[in-house]
């Protein structure tokens, strides 16, 4: 009865133990593949600048795009009532002074009031288009970083393996299998990196294409508001031709 119950307690740490060896295998991987990395050669340079390069764009863009899609709600309050009480160059300055996507738009709204709507609304389309297209700069250079590093990454394990078999064939009868397999295995962590970098890269692109949609959908709205602002206003109004 004792022997069975010894060996029962023995059987239960040895299951106990189990995970906690895993995790230290897993633990151990992790850093074996750091330090690989480092040892991979002139392939993770590049990898390492569009990793600098990616993150340097999220955060310069995403501040960029947050500011332009924020609606100063005391801004179109002032707006609405300099335009209803008549003081153009009021609500011109007002603009001028907020320095924002929004303002700008309307800025160049207010500097054609006296125009047609057709004339208003158009200059204020153009000034949006520009804006715009001054929101998405660099996106394009993260969309290459997306498909350009797991490519790198890729040509990195290539020119590995063909040297690994290129030490192969030059050793004749004498092949050092430890060495081939850590070549191999030092060139295959270079896709791995590469992957990480354009899946990052991805989701950056991503997120900032969605925060885009959105600031523009704010400052739509906005100059929407002061289309309506102008139509209030009878002697605007009236300058439909």
């Amino acid at each position: 009865m004792l022997n069975l119950i010894l060996l029962q307690v023995g059987t239960n740490l040895a299951e106990a133990s189990k995970p906690i060896t895993t995790a230290v295998r897993h633990d151990g991987l992790m850093k074996e593949l750091i330090q690989t990395a480092f040892k991979s050669g002139l392939v993770m340079i590049p990898l390492l600048v569009l990793t600098l390069v990616a993150i340097f764009i999220f955060f310069e863009r995403y501040i960029v795009i947050y500011r332009a899609g924020r609606v100063n709600s005391k801004l179109m309050k002032n707006l609405r009532k300099h335009i209803l009480d008549g003081k153009i160059d009021s609500a011109f300055h007002l603009c001028r002074k907020e320095n924002t996507p929004t303002s700008r738009m309307i800025e160049k709204g207010i500097s054609r009031i006296g125009r047609s709507l057709a004339d208003v609304t158009t200059a204020i389309e153009n000034v949006g288009n520009h804006e715009i297209s001054r929101l998405e700069r660099r996106l394009p250079i993260l969309a290459t970083v997306v498909g350009a590093a797991p490519m790198i990454g890729i040509l990195g394990t290539i020119v590995g393996i063909i040297q690994a078999f290129y030490e192969m064939a030059s050793s004749g009868n004498t092949v050092d299998l430890t060495m081939i397999t850590q070549n191999v295995y030092q060139t295959l962590v270079t896709t791995v990196a590469g992957f990480v970098v354009g899946l990052i890269a991805y989701l950056a692109y991503n997120i900032l294409v969605a925060s885009v949609k959105g600031a523009i959908s704010n400052i739509k709205s906005v100059t929407i508001e002061f289309m309506d602002m102008l139509n209030e206003q009878p002697e605007y109004s009236s300058l439909k031709v």
